[in-house]
């Protein structure tokens, strides 16, 4: 497909595209610098690459938003830059926050879209019944949008984008933030539309796994196309080249994780239930010693493995380019420096709390009991028990509504309870809230720091507000700055850093007074796969050195890394145990091992199926 123009007339083709956008810092940036591509007609077509790869710019300028500074893009035989009006009107576009009105019903939204675009009664007629079918809103059209979860206000945008009939659709990330259940969903409201009437897609995506359902893909990195074609085009690339070690009892799968994750010659590695798999620059396998006498085989690659060798070619080039021409690396080159091992974390001296206890120290460090969350007659959260150790990783899992992010503001003290009790860190959180708050770290599902700030300024701000003074201020400010990597941009405004820089922001931030208990509400929600595997490491060092970490997340990947986990739906507790534990629950899955996502959507749909039999009966 790339760069070559397709067989086929192209429904959208663009020649030497180029956008620049001004950079306090730098004067400009090439947001996308003279890409060239075809998109064939009646297919799903995926953007993806790192923060500041390109996939937004190239979207909105296909939806007729932003004017080209050079080159030239057509879409349905239109040249975009030159009558953006007549491409608007025949396409839908639902960028990365949809413009749903809170206030208003589905119903009103959809009847507000509806008036904007000019649909007649008789169109809604029927056009609205269908729409409410395929995104399953049809029970719901008098509840406000704002009452919502984050998988149906995605569904309602959807929905609101298609009151017309478009010829094409361009969807900006729109998973993002969205449990696995709704996100497959989407997934299959996207591939009916093409199946059912042609439609062609374009969709931007930070989950790699989402590639592999998409017909086609675009790798952008810098503002250029790394590579193109079908997803198993780019699996191809690392074929001889990806392998999977079975971990035994004698070291958690995380930490060989991590190990190789920082390792000469690896690429990248992942877990995979009590497996870890990695992927190597050329196809001989690593040290021995790598691997503690462990034995790796070679499997089939993905598409993640090849889009990571991509990936880490590029910044590796850039790198070299940028130290040629000013002496200093690019931002994202960061991504590539290795976070410490767990041999080189027990060696350095600690600068966050005290040692992993011994095996089998039972201390508890945070203790749930029938905790309850009331507001007016609804049950946010019902009757909850959990207790999390020091040193583990404990994850709050399940979808959208189900009163993960509602349990979080009560453990970190900034919600009271309706009932029940809850400790932290040998605190009474309904008794000594403000006490308790001083040993824990919280970093929200949004980013909640100063935009306005500095980097600097928002260390020195959060640091004062921990009762942080003087030589002890200045000492871990300059912790954070090293541990983070975030001299680079220590004058910049934090609202112009790249997502992965935020998210280590926020980070250093939360762990400025040095807590005993993290709290990390969907940190990686909509931060691209470098960052991701960046911010893991982190967290398995943390842990190794003996702070508590409770995470929210919808990447049922990531849960791989907790030690533990409970599974929420509607306020209640549905499955609580290890990964382990967790992946017993999952239905067979034909040619593949059972996944926590196939148990997470197993273990929702019984509950929502179950719920919707009792409503029945009580009509």
């Amino acid at each position: 497909m790339l760069p070559d123009a397709a067989p086929e007339p192209a429904i959208l083709h663009c020649e030497g595209l180029t956008k620049v956008f001004p950079d306090g810092r730098k004067g400009t940036i090439k947001a996308l610098d003279g890409i060239s591509l075809s998109i064939k007609p009646g297919m799903v077509t995926g953007f993806l690459g790192p923060d500041g790869g390109g996939k937004t710019t190239f979207i909105r300028l296909a939806a007729g938003l932003l004017a080209p500074d050079a080159g030239t893009i057509h879409a349905l035989g239109v040249d975009v830059a030159a009558d953006p009006q007549n491409v608007q009107s025949r396409i839908g576009y639902m960028p990365q926050k949809f413009g749903l009105y809170e206030d208003l019903t589905i119903q009103e939204n959809l009847d507000l879209y509806a008036d904007l675009h000019g649909i007649s009664r008789e169109e809604r007629a029927d056009r609205y019944p269908k729409l409410m079918h395929m995104t399953g809103l049809g029970r719901f059209t008098k509840r406000l949008a704002g009452r919502l979860s984050g998988g149906m206000k995605q569904k309602l945008g959807l929905a609101c984008t298609l009151v017309r009939s478009p010829e094409m659709l361009l969807l900006d990330e729109p998973t993002v933030g969205v449990d696995p259940l709704s996100r497959r969903e989407l997934w299959e409201i996207v591939h009916r539309l093409v199946r059912e009437q042609g439609l062609t897609v374009l969709v931007s995506t930070s989950y790699l796994d989402e590639a592999e359902r998409c017909d086609e893909t675009v790798v952008l990195f810098q503002g250029k196309v790394l590579a193109g074609g079908a997803p198993e085009t780019i699996s191809a690339i690392a074929r001889g080249r990806s392998f999977r070690v079975d971990v035994g009892g004698s070291i958690k799968p995380r930490q060989l994780q991590a190990r190789l994750a920082g390792a000469e010659g690896v690429v990248d590695a992942a877990l995979e239930g009590r497996r870890v798999r990695f992927v190597t620059y050329s196809d001989s396998r690593p040290d021995q010693s790598l691997l503690g006498g462990l034995t790796a085989a070679p499997v089939e690659p993905r598409f993640e493995d090849g889009f990571m060798i991509l990936l880490r070619r590029a910044i590796r080039t850039a790198a070299s380019e940028d130290i040629l021409k000013s002496g200093a690396p690019p931002a994202s080159a960061a991504a590539e420096a290795p976070a410490p091992g767990p041999e080189q974390a027990s060696a350095a001296p600690s600068a966050l709390s005290s040692p992993l206890p011994e095996e089998g120290d039972p201390e508890i460090v945070v203790e749930v009991n029938d905790l309850v969350k009331k507001f007016g007659d609804f049950y946010a959260v019902n009757h909850i028990n959990f207790q999390v150790r020091r040193g583990e990783i404990f994850g709050l899992l399940g979808p959208n509504g189900a009163g993960k992010s509602t349990t979080f503001r009560m453990l970190c003290g900034l919600l009271p309870a309706s009932a029940g009790t809850l400790g932290v860190a040998g605190m009474d959180l309904r008794r000594a809230r403000a006490s308790a708050r001083q040993r824990l770290g919280y970093v929200a599902q949004k980013f909640s720091l100063y935009g306005q700030l500095t980097v600097r300024e928002n260390l020195d701000f959060f640091a004062g507000a921990y009762g942080l003074r003087n030589a002890r201020k200045r000492e871990r400010m300059a912790w954070a700055v090293d541990q983070f990597g975030l001299a680079r941009y220590i004058e910049s405004p934090s609202q112009q850093l790249p997502g992965g820089y935020k998210q280590r922001l926020a980070m250093a931030c939360a762990l400025m007074h040095e807590p005993q208990v993290l709290f990390l509400d969907e940190p990686t929600s909509g931060v691209d796969p470098l960052a991701r595997r960046d911010f893991w490491r982190r967290i398995t060092e943390f842990s190794d050195r003996g702070i508590t970490i409770i995470i929210t997340t919808h990447f049922m990947e990531e849960a791989e890394y907790c030690d533990r986990m409970v599974i929420m739906v509607d306020g209640e507790i549905l499955a609580a145990g290890t990964p382990g534990d967790i992946r017993e629950r999952a239905p067979g899955v034909e040619g593949r091992e059972p996944a926590i996502e196939d148990a997470f959507i197993a273990i929702v749909e019984e509950h929502r199926q179950t719920a919707s039999e009792e409503r029945s009966h009580g009509e």
